[in-house]
């Protein structure tokens, strides 16, 4: 490694940069690092990165309980996606997974058991046998600590292998000379300092934006980095119109409750105690698809058979476990069950569970191939990988299946570094230019030119509002064209902001405008492909289209930012579209 100051800060050199420290970036940087010089940059420390709040478990057909195969789990995934899935990605998926998830079980990965001592299995929702037939156990789980478990594991397996860690440091541009990659900027949280990083290849591993929504199950650094930073340099993001809700977060609070509650025999309930998804989805109950439970639940409270509220209005359901028994709650949900305990003072072995859809996962993102390249499906960006969440192969189509966001890390974080391994062996690193940081230094300078602004706060919770009240579980025309007004004129309201805090250390006031920033473009590109696509199609769910239109909606969405130099303010959007591979099965009506 190489650091020095020159006129654009400090600057290293490396083979490979990760961006994030979550699952798919620690997996990236795992492969990467058996051939290159590998560096993970992280606002958060990996240990504390969002993957460590995946619960349930990784969908791979192992076979372990029943019978299952690979096949079954591709044709699972591309009918939870609403036929939106690319269906060879999804076969890469489903193949994959299983290897992988062995290759975790070597590195100690401490999975919990079956009596004969191989890794067990649960029943997860959408996951079938014999396309379709019945509900199949697929998912592979830590008790309700997966995610937490794959963390600790993959981090170990970095040190071991001698990757270097730069922890809170925020990224907040890319550097591209054309369509090759040069490097990235970062600010060190610690010092306020700008760090340039040099490199043949980036990874973008920044996770999801549910924080977009003012009811989520997202932490708060799950702000949409990666994303937003790519797309302000011209780069398209495929999907963003397809956002889904998890059907049981905690009633208010948004915090998940994992759908292996549903796994192990939990019944969701109304108002009246009936077990409500008998009408919805009768051969798959409780495990349908998370896109069809939300809209069940949102569909019985509309109807007056929800549970009332502190509002006084019917706005949530019970999730219930009592029937399941003590032994089976403190054993396979434990954490669940705490945290019942302390946000609701309730306990699941005992009493019921108030919840209500939350914000969860986001379908679309950067556009990559299934080595992680980020390509528009013409043009690739040399040097420029996405993986897990903020990325889109797309194996994850209208609606994620669940488990599969766990499969995805593992999956496409290791074949992208697999695939950068072998990239940097072959190309030499670009040339910084000059002016590497003029994007963030107009906008530091705007933050800091002496006027006196309004609080951020106000236009981050406006932002939040009408995104969960315009463009949530069910949509219209009317409501996503508020929704896009309200985002622009958040947008030169933006401009009024300033900072106030001026001490270089730990300055959370500049990191939360510049989380801000990405959020609204965001939104902005959520919004405005939303109201473009005119059908109802997996979690994109229309009242004014409530039908699936395969004839001119079998298509996925690629949005880009127009005029994306500076000013900020309001800005069009530009869309155009790239087609499904839909060359193993056909599109067919979407049951339960």
């Amino acid at each position: 490694m190489k650091s020095r100051h020159d006129p654009v800060g400090m600057t290293h050199e490396y083979d490979a940069v990760i961006v994030g420290g979550g699952g798919a970036g620690l997996y990236a940087a795992l492969e990467a690092s058996r051939g290159a010089r590998v560096a993970v940059v992280s606002k958060l420390y990996p240990s504390r990165s969002h993957t460590g709040a995946a619960q349930g478990g990784i969908g791979a057909a192992l076979g372990n309980v029943e019978e299952d195969s690979p096949e079954w789990h591709a044709f699972d995934t591309v009918k939870g996606g609403d036929y939106l899935v690319d269906q060879q990605a999804a076969m890469i998926l489903a193949e994959e997974a299983v290897r992988s998830v062995y290759e975790l079980e070597n590195m100690g990965l401490p999975f919990s058991r079956t009596a004969e001592g191989k890794i067990a299995q649960r029943r997860f929702g959408g996951h079938t046998r014999q396309h379709g037939e019945g509900p199949v156990h697929r998912s592979c789980y830590s008790a309700d600590r997966t995610g937490h478990m794959i963390l600790q594991t993959l981090y170990q397996q970095c040190i071991k292998n001698d990757v270097v860690f730069y922890d809170e440091f925020q990224t907040v541009d890319v550097i591209l000379e054309g369509r090759r990659l040069a490097g990235i900027v970062t600010v060190e949280l610690r010092t306020g300092a700008v760090h340039i990083f040099r490199s043949k290849a980036v990874l973008f591993a920044t996770g999801g934006f549910g924080r977009l929504f003012k009811v989520t199950s997202n932490a708060l650094a799950c702000t949409g980095d990666g994303p937003a930073i790519l797309a302000r340099a011209g780069i398209p993001l495929m999907d963003m119109e397809f956002f889904q809700f998890h059907p049981t977060g905690i009633y208010r609070m948004g915090i998940l409750i994992t759908e292996g509650v549903r796994g192990e025999g939990g019944i969701m309930r109304n108002g009246a105690g009936e077990r409500f998804m008998e009408r919805y989805a009768p051969t798959l109950l409780d495990l349908a698809p998370r896109d069809m439970c939300s809209r069940a639940i949102m569909t019985e409270i509309a109807a007056g058979r929800g549970v009332r509220g502190d509002g006084k209005v019917d706005d949530y359901v019970w999730l219930d476990a009592t029937h399941l028994g003590r032994e089976v709650v403190e054993t396979k949900i434990p954490d669940i069950a705490d945290f019942c305990r302390t946000y609701l003072d309730v306990d699941p072995a005992e009493k019921p569970m108030p919840v209500q859809p939350t914000a969860h996962y986001a379908m679309g993102g950067i556009p990559t191939d299934t080595w992680g390249q980020v390509t528009d499906g013409g043009v690739v960006w040399e040097g420029v990988y996405a993986a897990g969440e903020c990325a889109c192969v797309s194996v994850h189509g209208a609606n994620r299946l669940g488990t599969n966001s766990l499969v995805d890390l593992i999956v496409f974080g290791r074949r992208g570094g697999q695939h950068i391994r072998d990239y940097v062996k072959q190309t030499d690193r670009v040339d910084l230019p000059k002016d590497a940081c003029a994007r963030y230094q107009r906008q530091y300078a705007q933050l800091t030119d002496g006027k006196r602004g309004p609080h951020a706060g106000p236009v981050y919770e406006a932002m939040q509002d009408t995104m969960m009240a315009n463009v949530g579980v069910y949509r219209n025309a009317a409501g996503m064209e508020k929704a896009l007004r309200d985002v622009q004129d958040l947008r030169e309201a933006y401009l009024e902001l300033r900072l106030t805090d001026s001490s270089p250390t730990f300055n959370s006031d500049l990191l939360g405008l510049l989380e801000l920033r990405n959020m609204l473009d965001l939104s902005l590109l959520m919004a405005a492909s939303a109201l473009n696509r005119t059908e109802s199609r997996g979690a994109h769910s229309r009242e004014d289209f409530p039908e699936r239109d395969d004839t001119e909606w079998l298509k996925h969405t690629l949005v880009t930012l127009e005029n994306s130099e500076e000013p900020f303010g309001r800005q069009p959007v530009r869309m155009h579209y790239r087609p499904v591979d839909i060359s193993i099965w056909k599109p067919k009506p979407r049951t339960y």
